[in-house]
C-alpha cells in the first residue's frame, strides 16, 4: 500500500472509506477461486439453488432423503457456488479525453476512477485487467488477483499520453470476443462517436454475458457550451479547426449534444448496461460510492439477467 499511495491518483482516505463497501457483480460470474460473487455454475456453498433429478454417478450425499421419503424418487440438492470476479477496465485514451476544463483533464479523472476501482477489487480478492484504447490500437494487461499486479496497471496509467483517434466501437467488439470468461467490463470514455455503432458494441458485450458498466465522462464546457465571444475550436483528434461565433451555433449544438446523451443512456439501459453519466466537477468518491451501493442493492434484489 505504501508504494501505491504515492500515486497521485490514489487517496488513502478515499480507499479506506470505500473499502467498507463491496463491489458486486450484477450477474453470475465464472471463476476458479472461492470469492464474493455468485457463480454461473453450481457448487456446494451454503446457499441452496434448486433441485434436479438424480443421474448415475452423482454423489449421494446431496440426495434429499426427505423428498425421497415423500415421493419415492431421488432428487439432488444444488447450491450456488461463490466465485471470484474478473474485471476488465477499458479506458479511452484518444485525443478528446485530453480536454481540460476548469477541473482538469477528463483522462485524469478517468484514471482516478479506474485506479481506485482496481485497488478496491484486488484487495477484495478479485482479478483486474486493463485495456487502453489508443490511436495505436489496443494495449492490454490481463487480469490478475495479486496486489503486486496493480503496479503494472498504475505504470500504464503513468505512461499514458492521450492523442489521436480510434474506432471505439470496433475496439469494444474486439474486447467482447477476447474476454473469454464472464467479466465485469468497466468502460470509461466520453463516447464521442456515432451512437449506433457504440450501441451495437454494448449489445455485443451483453450477448457475451459480460456485466457492462459505462462511465460517460464529460466536462461542463461540453454540456453548457457557454462561450461568449468568437473563438477557434480545435479538434483534439485531428487537425480540423473552426473559427465561429458560438452564439450562432449554440442552440443547434446543445440540441445535438442532448440527443446524443439521451440515446446512449436510453439504449444502454434497455439491454442491461449500467450507465453512469459523470462530469469532471463531481466528487469522484461520491461517484464510486453511489456506483457500488447501487450494485449492492441490485445484488440484494436478485441481480441482473444471466
Amino acid at each position: 500500500m505504501a508504494q501505491e499511495a504515492q500515486r497521485a491518483y490514489l487517496d488513502a482516505g478515499v480507499l479506506a472509506r470505500l473499502s467498507r463497501l463491496t463491489l458486486n457483480a450484477r450477474q453470475p460470474m465464472l471463476g476458479s477461486v472461492t470469492g464474493l460473487h455468485r457463480s454461473a455454475t453450481r457448487g456446494s456453498s451454503v446457499e441452496f439453488a434448486e433441485y434436479r433429478k438424480y443421474a448415475p454417478g452423482d454423489d449421494i450425499k446431496f440426495v434429499d432423503w426427505r423428498v425421497f421419503a415423500r415421493t419415492d424418487r431421488f432428487y439432488m440438492k444444488e447450491f450456488e457456488a461463490d466465485t471470484n470476479l474478473r474485471c476488465q477496465l477499458v479506458l479511452d485514451a484518444t485525443g478528446s479525453m485530453a480536454y481540460a476544463g476548469r477541473h482538469g483533464r477528463k483522462l485524469d479523472y478517468a484514471i482516478r476512477l479506474a485506479a481506485t476501482l482496481a485497488h478496491l477489487l484486488v484487495h477484495q480478492g478479485d482479478a483486474v485487467g486493463l485495456s487502453l484504447i489508443t490511436h495505436a490500437g489496443l494495449k492490454e494487461i490481463p487480469p490478475r488477483r495479486a496486489p503486486s499486479h496493480l503496479r503494472h496497471i498504475f505504470d500504464a496509467f503513468d505512461a499514458l499520453k492521450p492523442g489521436g483517434t480510434a474506432d471505439l466501437a470496433e475496439a469494444l467488439h474486439t474486447l467482447a470476443e477476447k474476454i473469454k470468461r464472464r467479466a465485469l467490463v468497466v468502460v470509461l470514455s466520453d463516447f464521442f462517436a456515432e451512437p449506433e455503432p457504440l450501441i451495437n458494441a454494448f449489445q455485443h458485450m451483453r450477448f457475451q454475458k459480460h456485466d457492462l458498466a459505462l462511465f460517460h465522462l464529460l466536462d461542463r464546457d461540453e454540456a453548457s457550451f457557454e462561450f461568449d465571444r468568437p473563438i477557434r475550436f480545435n479538434d483534439l483528434e485531428s487537425s480540423f479547426q473552426l473559427i465561429t461565433d458560438p452564439a450562432l451555433i449554440a442552440a443547434d449544438y446543445r440540441r445535438e449534444f442532448d440527443a446524443h446523451l439521451e440515446v446512449l443512456q436510453r439504449s444502454s439501459r434497455e439491454f442491461g448496461a449500467d450507465y453512469q453519466r459523470v462530469f469532471t466537477d463531481h466528487d469522484y468518491e461520491q461517484v464510486l460510492a453511489a456506483f457500488m451501493l447501487q450494485r449492492l442493492r441490485a445484488a440484494g434484489a436478485g441481480g441482473g439477467a444471466a
